[in-house]
């Protein structure tokens, strides 16, 4: 009995004894999850610029990327990175929300709820590499930090607008024929990006709109009608302008018309919305849930479209799709991005169930999917996520390298 009483004892005594050395080996391991450096690497794509690409350490060695590209200003983007690695250096990786507050008043001190503008987008790609480093130290894919994927398929459309040189029928209708035989069965396409905003002479708003839907119908005779056709007007109309243009584009069965005007007022947006035949869709400028909430009261939209380059990131992307599941909307992320802001929205998308449609960047580059390991896959119209920890992939130094700007 007394010997039994000894095991019994050991047994009961043996946890609280291991328990020091569980909490030393935790504490370790938080202290390796702190954020330690950063270099951002800088890839040419074209005219239009370059992929700007966060890379955050940490003192154990992980590494995790984020999407900067597309601001208003590469080199004001860099220096906020550079800022917001200062405020986040010794910070765990998992203080995302700590990281959104306090950067909150530098975002809104440089351009506020709306604009691509350097702080938002910095921000953003900050906020997507912390989420990438989570992934990995848990060994999840960022969708499992999200609440689970429910979405097998991330179907996506061929934005051709910029790989498109030719800006004639002609010229878009061809480069959309390559979409289609790479396997896409949606193509979207900016035919007003050479009419001057602000337009109002009826003789040059009446050439460029004719030839906006000259572009769109070469490109509807390519496709057929089985096939979705996305129209984005850039805000280049005024609220008459709009609604006349949606009026004449209704024989062509639109997908969506996106942005025909500015945002601002949101009142006209939703005017043309309500007068639409075919959905509509915008708010790729639109930065945070706060920013989101008066867009989508005002139904400016049927689909609302947030960047995870702009809007905060890959929590205020969830947080605004939620928004918009709320308002009985449907989310369908602007992108065009690298495979690394892709893979953020996407990850995202896999885990909301009002999700409609992704944008891609169709035939920017030849080499983008050797950009990351394992190569990014588009196959049947559809992005295909790799199963790994955070977003999948690790970028490719020798691409970026052979490609830096």
């Amino acid at each position: 009995m007394t010997q039994r009483r000894s095991i019994l004892k050991a047994m009961t005594a043996a946890p609280f004894a291991l328990a020091p050395s569980f909490a030393i080996a935790a504490e370790k391991q938080k202290a390796r999850l702190i954020i330690s450096d950063m270099e951002v690497l800088r890839v040419h794509i074209n005219k239009r610029g370059n992929w700007v690409l966060p890379r955050l350490k940490t003192a154990n060695g992980l590494t995790g990327v984020g999407d900067a590209s597309q601001s208003t200003n590469e080199v004001q983007c860099v220096g906020f990175l550079k800022q917001y690695l200062e405020l986040m250096r010794g910070r765990s990786i998992f203080d995302i929300e700590w990281f959104c507050r306090a950067t909150a008043p530098i975002r809104a001190q440089n351009g506020g709820n709306y604009g691509r503008t350097p702080a938002a987008v910095a921000a953003s790609a900050f906020e997507q590499a912390m989420w990438d480093l989570q992934g990995k130290a848990l060994g999840v894919p960022c969708h499992d930090l999200f609440g689970g994927r429910i979405q097998d398929r991330i179907r996506v459309y061929a934005n051709i607008n910029r790989s498109t040189d030719d800006r004639t029928p002609a010229g878009f209708a061809a480069n959309a024929r390559r979409a289609i035989d790479a396997g896409f069965d949606a193509i979207k396409l900016a035919p007003y990006d050479n009419m001057p905003h602000g337009l109002t002479d009826a003789a040059q708003v009446e050439h460029f709109t004719q030839l906006g839907i000259d572009c769109a119908q070469a490109v509807r005779d390519v496709i057929g009608p089985k096939r979705d056709l996305l129209i984005d007007a850039h805000s280049h109309f005024n609220l008459q302008q709009g609604l006349s243009l949606a009026k004449r584009f209704e024989p062509l069965n639109l997908y969506w018309l996106e942005e025909v005007c500015p945002p601002d007022p949101v009142e006209n947006l939703a005017a043309i919305n309500k007068a639409a035949k075919m959905p509509t869709a915008g708010g790729e400028a639109i930065h945070g849930v706060k920013g989101f909430y008066p867009y989508i009261k005002a139904e400016a939209a049927d689909i609302v479209m947030p960047d995870v380059k702009v809007v905060g990131g890959m929590l205020e992307l969830k947080k605004t799709s939620a928004l918009a599941e709320g308002a009985g909307l449907m989310c369908s992320p602007h992108g065009p991005a690298s495979p690394v802001g892709n893979a953020a929205a996407a990850h995202v998308m896999a885990t909301v169930p009002n999700f409609e449609i992704f944008e891609f960047s169709y035939g920017e580059v030849p080499w983008r999917s050797e950009l990351v390991d394992p190569p990014e896959r588009v196959e049947n119209s559809s992005l295909i996520l790799p199963d790994r920890p955070g977003l999948g992939y690790t970028i490719n130094d020798k691409v970026a390298s052979k490609y830096a700007a």
